[in-house]
C-alpha cells in the first residue's frame, strides 16, 4: 500500500502468528495501511477478525507466544523490533493507546493524579507540579468536574464514564501523535458513550492526533471514522471512505454486517423474521404491581442506614405471545427487576402474579412447581453454563429436575429435539461449553430456558455480548421460538435498538422508577420523557450521512444516587414539597394516549 502524505504510521505486510498446542495461529495475516495526521481510521470486524492483535504489535504488546513480522513504522521509525526501552521513548508519549475497560486499565492502588502525571514526567520531564498542573488541567478538558478533588480520587471512587474520562485524558495529556481506542466504548452507557465519542472527536479536531478507532459498532463507526477498514480472519477484506463503505459496500461480508445491525431509524428487520401481534384477548401471563426492591445500606461504619432503592414501585403486564422491552442504563434496576419476577430477589414491596397466582409470598413447594413456567436466559452464555458438564446434559437438567419420571434414553431425545430446534447440531450433545462458540453457548442457555416450554422466558441482556451477525441470528431464533410456543418474554437489553426489534412493548426505567412505558411503535416515534429521548438521541445510527448530523438530547449533570429519596425528581424538581416535614409522592405516570405513560416532568427551562 503506498504511503499517505504525512503518514503517522505505515503498516506494510504485517502479519501476527501464535504458536499453540493445536499448531500455528495466524491472528493478523499480511495487513498494509496508512494513517495520516488529523485522520481517524476506522477498524471494524467481529472477534477474532484481528482487529486489536493489529495494533496490540504496533504498540509492542503481543503476548509471548506471539510474533510479528512484516513492517511498521512510525513516522517511517521501524516499530518491530525495537528494544523495550527504545520503545517506551515512543508509546506513552507519541504514541497511545485507550483500552476496552478503563477499571482493569488503571491501577488500583494509585490515585488519578498520579497516574495521568507519571508519563509526564517520565516522557516530558516535567517537574511534579507542573505534571499535577497539567493533569488537571486535562481532567478539565475531558469534562470532569471537579478536577481537583478527582486528581486525589483513586478508580473505584469514580463512575465508568469517568474512569473512562481519565484514561482519555492520560492519553491525550503528552500531546501525542497517534491515538488507538481499542472498543472505548464498549462497556459504556448510551447515553455516556455519545459523550466520549463527542470528547473525543472534539479532542482531535483541537489536536490534530492521528486516531485508530477498533470496534464492532457500525454506529460508533459511522459517527467518528474518515476512513474504513473492514476486518475478517485476520485480513482486511475491503477499505474506502466512511460515506463509501456504509453507502455502497463492495463485499458480501460488509454488506452482511450492515445488514445485521438493528437500526432505531427503520421498521421492520430488512427481509429478517419479525414478531407476530398479539391477540387482544390473550391472557395475561405474568403481572407486577408497585413492586419495590429496597436493598438497606449504611453510609460508612458508623453512618446513618439508608435505603438503595434499585426498584421503586414498578408495575406491568406481558400477555401471552407478547414481548415487553425494559430498557434503561447501568443502575436503572433492569436485572433486579428480573429477579424479583422470579422470585430470586424477595420484593421488598408490592406483588408479582404468575397465571393469576401471586408468587411473591408463595410456599416453597407452591415456588418450585411455578419455576417450572418460569426461565431466564443470562448475558454471558459461557459463565452461566457449568464448564464440567456437557451441553447435552445442562440442557436435560430441568427435565431431571421437574420429569423424574423420564428415563435417560427418553431425555436425550428431547434434548436432541431440542438442540435442533434452536440450530445446534444434535453431534455437538457430549461437546463442553469451552469447545463451542460464544454463539453456539448462548443457543444452548436457549435450549435450557425452553425445554420444559415455559410461559415466560426472560433475556436479560442475552444478545449483548455476541457479534453483530451472531446476535441477529439469536434475535431470529427467540422471535420464531415465540410464535411456535406463544412463550411470553421479558427482554432486558441496554440497547434501544434491539428493543425495538424484538419488543411489542417497552417499559423505561431510570433508577428504579418507571419514566415511560408504551407501544414500541408509539415510543419511538413520539418519546415524550426527556430520559427516553435523550436515550433515543444518544444511540448511534449505522449511516454517516444520519448520524453526523443528529441533534442529540442532552442531561445536565451526573445522576443522583439512588439512595437519594429525591433522586426520581431529577427531571421534575417543582414536584418537590416546599416543606421538608411533608409526604414526598414520586412524579405520578400519565396517561398521554391509550396505553401510552409518561412520568411526570418539568419543561425544558427554555419552554417553561
Amino acid at each position: 500500500m503506498p504511503t499517505l502524505p504525512s503518514a503517522v504510521l505505515t503498516l506494510d505486510n504485517l502479519r501476527v502468528d501464535f504458536a499453540t498446542h493445536d499448531g500455528e495461529v495466524n491472528a493478523v495475516r499480511g495487513v498494509s495501511l496508512s494513517i495520516p495526521r488529523g485522520e481517524t481510521l476506522g477498524v471494524v470486524g467481529e472477534s477474532g477478525s484481528g482487529k486489536s492483535q493489529t495494533f496490540m504489535a504496533v504498540m509492542g504488546l503481543v503476548a509471548r507466544n506471539g510474533r510479528a513480522s512484516g513492517s511498521a513504522k512510525f513516522q517511517g521509525q521501524e516499530l518491530l523490533g525495537l528494544k523495550p526501552r527504545e520503545l517506551n521513548r515512543i508509546r506513552g508519549s507519541k504514541m497511545t493507546m485507550i483500552f476496552q475497560d478503563p477499571l482493569t486499565a488503571l491501577t488500583p492502588h494509585v490515585r488519578i493524579g498520579e497516574q495521568i502525571a507519571e508519563p509526564l514526567r517520565l516522557h516530558a520531564g516535567m517537574s511534579g507540579q507542573a505534571a499535577e498542573a497539567h493533569a488537571r488541567l486535562w481532567l478539565e478538558k475531558v469534562r470532569i468536574p471537579d478536577a481537583a478533588r478527582r486528581l486525589r480520587q483513586y478508580p473505584h471512587e469514580l463512575s465508568g464514564g469517568m474512569r473512562q474520562r481519565v484514561m482519555i485524558a492520560a492519553a491525550m495529556a503528552g500531546g501525542p501523535e497517534l491515538l488507538i481506542a481499542d472498543e472505548p466504548t464498549t462497556a459504556l452507557d448510551v447515553t455516556v458513550q455519545a459523550e466520549i465519542l463527542d470528547l473525543m472527536a472534539d479532542l482531535q479536531r483541537e489536536t490534530g492526533t492521528a486516531m485508530v478507532l477498533i470496534t464492532h459498532d457500525m454506529g460508533v463507526i459511522a459517527r467518528l471514522a474518515d476512513r474504513v477498514c473492514v476486518m475478517k480472519s485476520g485480513a482486511y477484506v475491503e477499505e474506502g471512505p466512511a460515506a463509501q463503505i456504509f453507502s455502497n459496500p463492495k463485499t458480501d461480508y460488509t454488506r452482511a454486517l450492515l445488514d445485521a445491525i438493528p437500526r432505531l431509524d427503520r421498521e421492520g428487520r430488512g427481509g429478517r423474521p419479525v414478531l407476530s401481534p398479539v391477540a387482544a384477548d390473550a391472557p395475561v401471563i405474568v403481572e407486577g404491581h408497585d413492586v419495590k426492591v429496597w436493598f438497606p445500606m449504611q453510609a460508612g461504619l458508623f453512618g446513618a442506614k439508608k435505603n438503595l432503592r434499585a426498584v421503586d414501585g414498578v408495575s406491568f403486564q406481558v400477555r401471552q405471545g407478547e414481548t415487553l422491552g425494559v430498557v434503561g442504563e447501568s443502575g436503572s434496576g433492569k436485572s433486579t427487576l428480573a429477579r424479583a419476577v422470579l422470585n430470586l430477589i424477595p420484593p421488598t414491596e408490592g406483588t408479582v402474579t404468575l397465571l393469576g397466582r401471586d408468587i411473591t409470598h408463595a410456599q416453597r413447594e407452591a415456588m418450585r412447581a411455578a419455576r417450572r413456567d418460569l426461565q431466564i436466559v443470562f448475558q454471558d452464555p459461557l459463565a452461566s453454563l457449568d464448564p464440567r458438564v456437557t451441553i447435552g446434559d445442562s440442557i436435560a437438567e430441568p427435565l431431571q429436575v421437574f420429569r423424574t419420571q423420564m428415563n435417560r434414553a427418553e431425555r436425550d431425545r428431547e434434548v436432541a429435539a431440542m438442540m435442533a430446534k434452536v440450530e445446534l447440531d444434535p453431534a455437538l450433545i457430549n461437546r463442553y461449553p469451552h469447545e463451542l462458540s460464544g454463539g453456539q453457548n448462548q443457543r444452548v442457555g436457549i435450549a435450557r430456558a425452553m425445554i420444559l416450554k415455559p410461559r415466560l422466558v426472560i433475556c436479560d441482556e442475552a444478545v449483548s455480548a455476541l457479534d453483530v451477525t451472531i446476535r441477529a441470528q439469536i434475535i431470529d431464533l427467540l422471535i420464531n421460538l415465540q410464535k411456535e410456543m406463544g412463550l411470553a418474554m421479558i427482554f432486558i437489553s441496554h440497547d434501544l435498538a434491539v428493543i425495538r426489534e424484538i419488543s411489542h412493548r417497552v417499559l423505561v426505567l431510570y433508577l428504579g422508577r418507571v419514566v415511560e412505558q408504551a407501544d414500541g411503535a408509539q415510543l419511538y416515534a413520539g418519546a415524550h420523557h426527556p430520559y427516553t429521548q435523550a436515550l433515543l438521541s444518544a444511540a448511534p445510527i449505522p449511516d454517516p450521512a444520519i448520524e453526523r448530523t443528529r441533534i442529540r438530547v442532552k442531561l445536565a449533570g451526573e445522576p443522583p444516587s439512588p439512595m437519594d429519596p429525591r433522586a426520581a425528581f431529577r427531571f421534575a424538581p417543582s414536584r418537590l414539597p416546599v416543606d421538608p416535614s411533608a409526604p414526598v409522592l414520586p412524579p405520578a405516570l400519565v396517561e398521554v394516549a391509550p396505553g401510552h405513560l409518561v412520568a411526570e416532568f418539568d419543561p425544558p427551562a427554555e419552554a417553561a
